[in-house]
């Protein structure tokens, strides 16, 4: 049964080693015995490695003279850059949405103030106990995308 090219991509990203290769590989290119250095593994299991990244067409190899250098080939990564930059889209509009109906939620309970809105234009007071919230997010929206992108993710329990 043949994989798909994106699904071999990826399979040969799933190892840190080929990972680690792929990086050493983007400052240039590289013979077998340099890629290996960093590594405790023979050199046969190095070589697999090798294979596998090849067969993902992520990298190449030629030849000059006795010396068969390593090159990274960056279309595979193009296409799961490609492929993982629609769903950082659709993740990122779902988030504005979120924060759209938040600041709804905020505003109908009197909790927030616009965004455009001074301090002293918006509503001053959260109630007797409670500390009123910052006079709206002024982070520019790019920094904003990128900090809904930082939260953590509750770990799974096993």
């Amino acid at each position: 049964m043949e994989t798909d090219p994106l699904s071999t991509t990826f399979a040969a990203l799933a190892d840190p080693t080929r990972r680690a290769i792929l990086a050493r590989l983007a400052l240039g290119e590289a013979s077998v015995t340099e890629l290996a250095e960093p590594f405790r593994m023979s050199m046969p299991a190095v070589s697999k490695h090798l294979r596998v990244l090849e067969r993902a067409g992520l990298i190449s190899r030629s030849r000059e003279a006795q010396w068969r250098p390593r090159r990274l080939e960056a279309a595979p990564l193009r296409e799961v850059a490609d492929w993982v930059e629609s769903y950082r889209r659709h993740w990122s509009e779902r988030l504005d949405r979120l924060d759209d109906y938040l600041f709804e939620l905020q505003k109908e309970m009197g909790l927030g103030q616009k965004h455009s809105e001074s301090p002293a234009s918006g509503p001053q007071s959260a109630g007797p106990e409670r500390e009123q919230p910052p006079a709206g997010d002024v982070r520019p929206q790019k920094e904003k995308k990128h900090a809904r992108s930082q939260r953590s993710q509750p770990r799974r329990q096993s």
